[in-house]
């Protein structure tokens, strides 16, 4: 009988390991590997087993741990969780770095993010605007953007980021005369891949970009957004250059492009 229990437990340990270490530490180098470990394998079991959504954790894990009203605690917070317990698809801390860097450079007065999944980026981008900067942040899934609301209102930046649900090809037209933008001086582009070209070129046939906008794009190795790619890198409507980093809490190649429009 405790040979039978030892067994069992020494099972139970070596999965244990191989689902905390050992798994992760070889799929960590590279990016479509880590995706089907993290969101097909992970989530999945995670979320049978808690009867819970990842945001929902996550949301847990920032009102547990997350000083109430202060930016940097929520988004160390979440980076923490993401590398620790479990890891998540945000911009991340290290190509974070890279977009506070832009926002900074861009100093823009309107900002569209595409893709709030948590809110994450939303804070990131938030902390760091001007009084008077108007944020819109879009996100097609209701129950992201519930988590994602309480996220941005635990950082205590409610009433500088406006997020909108729906699909972005029908919010995006709506901008103008529905919410008063003219043009967007930032774009952050995080959502479904498939979209980042359909909707850049809405967003020029829409008229809501000027000569300087800043288009970012994330994930644009992994998962990858080629046709994105080779249109801003061959349009002469933009200046491109690409930000190697790494795929988020991951060791695996993936970057930013930043965009600048030209008209």
């Amino acid at each position: 009988m405790w040979q039978c229990a030892l067994c069992v437990a020494g099972a139970g340990a070596l999965l244990y390991a191989l689902y905390r270490w050992l798994i992760p530490a070889l799929v960590r180098y590279n990016g479509p590997l880590a995706l089907l470990w993290h969101d097909g394998v992970v989530e999945r079991g995670l979320d049978l087993l808690t009867r819970s959504t990842r945001p929902q954790r996550l949301l847990a894990h920032v009102q547990k741990h997350a000083t109430l009203r202060d930016p940097a605690s929520v988004i160390t917070t979440i980076d923490h969780f993401c590398r620790h317990r479990e890891w998540a698809m945000n911009v991340g801390d290290e190509k974070g770095a890279i977009l506070d860097s832009v926002v900074l450079e861009a100093n823009p007065g309107t900002v569209l993010e595409l893709g709030t999944y948590c809110g994450y980026s939303a804070v990131r981008i938030a902390r760091l605007l001007a009084p008077g900067t108007r944020m819109f942040t879009l996100e097609f899934n209701p129950a992201s953007a519930k988590i994602a609301r309480q996220v941005i209102a635990w950082a205590g930046l409610e009433d500088k980021v406006t997020l909108l649900e729906g699909a972005s090809g029908e919010l995006i037209p709506q901008m103008k005369e529905k919410f008063g933008v003219d043009k967007f001086d930032l774009v952050f582009l995080d959502h479904w891949k498939d979209r980042y070209l359909p909707d850049t070129h809405l967003l020029e046939d829409c008229g809501l970009l000027r000569i300087g906008s800043v288009l970012l794009a994330d994930n644009v190795i992994c998962p990858g957004t080629p046709d994105y790619l080779q249109y801003v890198r061959s349009s002469p409507r933009y200046d491109s250059r690409y930000f190697k980093s790494h795929l988020e809490y991951t060791l695996a190649e993936d970057g930013l492009e930043k965009s600048v429009f030209r008209g």
